[in-house]
């Protein structure tokens, strides 16, 4: 690996900063200290300021590797530095480092603004593009600059000089309030803390749950069991506790977070009310679209994708919660029945019992709970399982790294080739803790690219899970077990890893994920998640917490036949949570609304297409990070436009087990990597995709898989 460092072109004062001293290696995580951030930075800006200079200078040629990449160069210098800090605001955030970040956010925001709507670099990328070399550039260079072209263009290059200013702004203002956003989450969870200090009200609650309430509790310096809103500790009381009334105290905090109702449920801070924040981003948006000349920001989002129109996309929603809400309306009736008749709960189900009445009935119907189910997945046989498997499909080994982390519990592992040769490393950090964001998500730490002396740089991937921690039993550390769910969510996040990781792609900005578009990212991620659902996947990488003994077969069936278990309505959910993202990017009059329109606009389209009534205090748009603090924005319905893909990708390799007996098909997995996984961004996602099946993609799988065909 290449570990050369620009030390030689530092001031003495700045050569020993951890954000400055890594080169094209990786950075010294635990080194990096809130007063690193503004000299880094601030030198950083200006050498890409200085290449960008150079680049428009009108005696620099309009070729690939006098334009393009030494752009690339310094621009990654800076990203790759930034991308660091941003990984620890999430992962470490601390008062100091979150002052630190935001102060420099504006900056690189407003750098990145200024590039996107530079016009005589516009102009050179133009040049090249209309140039005899352009014929000569490879189909990734190719691409690289089409989408530079594409993204000068939304990225404003051809506004009027009076309307830069005004464009810039905007970008500045976006990136402040999805930071605010996702501040005032991180506050209103971390903040909550309900303290249990009578054992009787536990009733209900595994073992392992209580011992990690009870952890939390001494860590807090506090007596008995303290519960938060992180979801390892919240959703286990909602799924488990016999305790109505703790039940619906956990939540009513929990669904009021950073809103003006958090005082009264949840100990929050009215600061913490994002109702503002999301109509403030909304009209931003809104603006920033119809600069560029479109009608609103859904169409602006659908420059880079997949889908075509608006209302491609809108009828494929609506299309799709039609198609499942009969079932979800099954799934309900059924729930509804079996807490009157079998919990007593005359009352009707109300929102705090949803999980705890399905885990009830899935108990009852198919004889197993989620908690049984559990202890077969401690999580280092977890690992062990999910990396043969990526072993056995793409001809590769996975061996532990030793590379610098931000926390005791991270880990690090090498990809290797099977002659031995070093292809990516990649972070896996676990479990949920303060000051580290809620949630799972794979970023990039570095990306794969040939450098000018020939070399390629390997990429490095993040993959970041909230799993409940290991906790000390009778002063034993546990290894901690993991849901099934969390099984799935893992294998998610490590699709996305693969998807960075194994390209072979040599220009940055479309190897890996980079350049895929936003509704095909998801393909490789979901793909993943059918494994968890293979008996020859499980048996390998189960191993019970207490005796070590595989999942037992007769477990498994009843698992599987479980797998459907609600999926109508948990199928409906997400399609309205797409809904409503889709039309507050779509339909939503931005400009004039007020007070709660957006609350307004949610509860509308649930009244139209949700068998479950939306509860009145519940305030769950307010914390909806995906399209207000993580990129989503006008793009969640890419999860259920992947899924189709994701689902028929997966029916190759079913289609490959009817002839050889297992879905684990080397040859299939070779063709998949090879079409998919390894093309990265450098050709459109349709276009893989036909390359991998030979036709273009077909709903059925997905829906059979649903149990909704």
């Amino acid at each position: 690996m290449n570990t050369s460092s620009p030390q030689t072109a530092l001031s003495p004062e700045l050569q020993n900063n951890p954000l400055l001293n890594f080169g094209r290696g990786i950075a010294s995580y635990s080194e990096v200290k809130p007063e690193h951030i503004t000299p880094a930075i601030e030198f950083l800006l200006k050498r890409a300021q200085s290449a960008v200079d150079l680049a428009t200078d009108p005696d620099t040629p309009a070729t690939w590797n006098q334009l393009a990449e030494p752009l690339e160069d310094a621009t990654e210098a800076l990203g790759r530095s930034w991308g660091v800090i941003s990984h620890l605001n999430s992962v470490a955030d601390t008062p100091e480092l979150r002052a630190a970040y935001g102060a420099m956010l504006p900056e690189v925001t407003a750098f990145f603004s200024s590039l996107g709507q530079n016009l005589a670099l516009y102009q050179k990328f133009k040049a090249l593009s209309k140039s005899p070399e352009f014929a000569k550039l490879n189909r990734a260079q190719k691409k690289v600059i089409e989408n530079s072209l594409r993204d000068f263009r939304l990225g404003g290059a051809e506004l009027s000089d009076a309307d830069k200013p005004r464009f810039a702004q905007i970008q500045d203002e976006q990136a402040i309030l999805g930071k605010a956003f996702s501040d005032h989450v991180l506050d209103a969870t971390d903040h909550f803390v309900h303290l249990i200090s009578d054992e009787s009200e536990l009733v209900g609650l595994p073992d392992d749950v209580k011992a990690a309430a009870a952890d939390t509790a001494e860590q807090k310096g506090l007596k008995g069991w303290a519960f938060t809103l992180h979801f390892p500790s919240y959703y286990p009381i909602m799924q488990y506790s016999e305790n109505r009334a703790l039940r619906r105290l956990m939540y009513e905090a929990y669904i009021t977070r950073s809103s003006e109702l958090a005082p009264k449920f949840s100990e929050g801070k009215l600061d913490w009310d994002n109702t503002q924040n999301m109509l403030e981003q909304l009209r931003l948006r809104d603006e920033e679209a119809r600069m560029l000349g479109f009608a609103n920001f859904a169409a602006l989002s659908l420059a880079p994708k997949m889908a075509n129109t608006v209302e491609e996309v809108d009828r494929f929603l609506t299309d799709f919660a039609i198609k499942s809400k009969p079932f979800a309306k099954r799934d309900w009736d059924e729930l509804c029945a079996f807490a009157k008749n079998e919990l007593g709960l005359l009352d009707g189900v109300q929102p705090w019992d949803i999980a705890f009445v399905s885990e009830r009935l899935k108990q009852s119907r198919y004889a197993f709970s989620e908690n049984e189910l559990k202890q077969y997945f401690p999580l280092p046989k977890v690992l062990e399982g999910l990396f043969g498997l990526i072993q056995t499909l793409f001809n590769v080994k996975i061996e532990s790294a030793n590379l610098p982390t931000w926390h005791a519990d991270v880990q690090s592992f090498a990809v290797k080739d099977l002659s031995g040769k070093l292809r990516a490393y990649f972070y896996l950090d676990p479990y949920a803790r303060n000051g580290k964001r809620g949630g799972a998500w794979m970023d990039d730490a570095r990306g794969r690219r040939e450098l000018p002396n020939g070399e390629i740089q390997i990429p490095v991937a993040y993959l970041v899970c909230n799993f409940a921690p290991p906790v000390k039993v009778d002063g034993v550390l546990r290894q901690p077990t993991i849901t099934h769910d969390d099984v799935i969510t893992l294998f998610h996040e490590s699709g996305h890893g693969l998807h960075h990781l194994l390209t072979q792609v040599s220009a940055l900005g479309v190897s890996g994920i980079n350049g895929v578009e936003w509704d095909a990212v998801e393909l490789p991620s979901q793909f993943m998640e059918n494994f968890c659902w293979e008996w020859e996947v499980l048996e390998k990488m189960t191993s019970h917490i207490e005796t070590g003994k595989p999942l037992p077969r007769e477990l498994f069936d009843k698992m599987l036949a479980a797998k459907n278990f609600q999926n109508g309505w948990m199928t409906l959910r997400q399609i309205v949570m797409s809904l409503t993202d889709w039309r507050l990017h779509s339909r939503f009059d931005a400009k004039n609304a007020e007070g709660q329109a957006v609350l307004d606009l949610s509860r509308e389209i649930a009244e139209e297409f949700n068998v479950i009534a939306q509860p009145e205090i519940s305030r769950w748009i307010n914390t909806f990070s995906h399209i207000f603090a993580g990129g989503y924005a006008a793009g969640y319905y890419s999860y259920k436009w992947a899924e189709v893909l994701s689902a028929d990708a997966y029916s190759a390799f079913e289609e490959a087990a009817k002839l050889t007996g297992s879905v684990l098909d080397p040859v299939t997995g070779a063709r998949y990597r090879e079409e998919i996984l390894e093309m990265g961004g450098s050709r459109p996602a349709a276009e893989s995709f036909r390359a991998f099946r030979g036709r273009e993609p077909s709903i059925d799988a997905l829906l059979r898989h649903g149990g909704l065909a």
